[in-house]
């Protein structure tokens, strides 16, 4: 089961004199993600180094260390704790003690994997979206539905007929939900996926 972020995570740590500082989020694209690292580099610092994986996109960044000692540690360290729609960014201030490839692996993955497991999390869970319409009369009873298939409202608009809305929910009660509202609006309802 993927994980995803609840909030903005940080950690910070000194390696032989190296000063690395982590920042993770959650990311909805790769666009937000890269719009995450934008906002949370620090110029003055020797590296900004970074990795995201949003599903089966994935990206990193050695900026400037060894190529596969930054970004690819950092890449491991979100899927080895079953990370998805997350973005993290390791910073390092050069301390003036080398590191070796070996030792900036362990450092940019392990500072990386650290801030991910004392970072609070929450499990994702795979969505459908669906745009329904249904008439005044129908609304209150498919509405006070809702909450037993862990159905949120994303849009919801009115006009003389009745209301639309556009709904996410889990993708296993994608039938059950779909059967119900035929039931509660008589086949007068209009269910479409998104």
């Amino acid at each position: 089961m993927p994980y995803t972020l609840t909030g903005l995570a940080s950690y910070q740590e000194e390696i032989k004199k190296s000063r690395f500082t982590v920042f993770a989020a959650a990311a909805q694209s790769p666009a937000q993600a890269l719009q995450f690292v934008a906002a949370h580099r620090v110029a003055e610092a020797t590296h900004n180094c970074w990795a995201y994986r949003i599903g089966s996109e994935y990206r990193f960044s050695d900026d400037g260390e060894p190529g596969g000692t930054a970004g690819r540690p950092i890449l491991k360290a979100i899927e080895g704790q079953q990370y998805d729609r997350v973005a993290v960014l390791v910073v390092r201030w050069f301390g003036g003690i080398k590191l070796g490839p070996g030792g900036l692996i362990r450092a940019y993955g392990g500072t990386a994997a650290q801030c991910l497991r004392l970072a609070d999390k929450t499990e994702l869970i795979d969505e459908v979206m669906v745009a329904c319409r249904c008439g005044f009369a129908d609304m209150a009873v498919v509405q006070s539905r809702f909450p037993a298939f862990s159905t949120r409202i994303v849009e919801e608009t009115f006009d003389g007929e009745g209301v639309r809305w556009t709904i996410a929910f889990p993708r296993t009660q994608e039938e059950a939900l779909a059967q119900l509202f035929v039931n509660l609006t008589r086949g007068q309802g209009s269910w479409s996926p998104v």
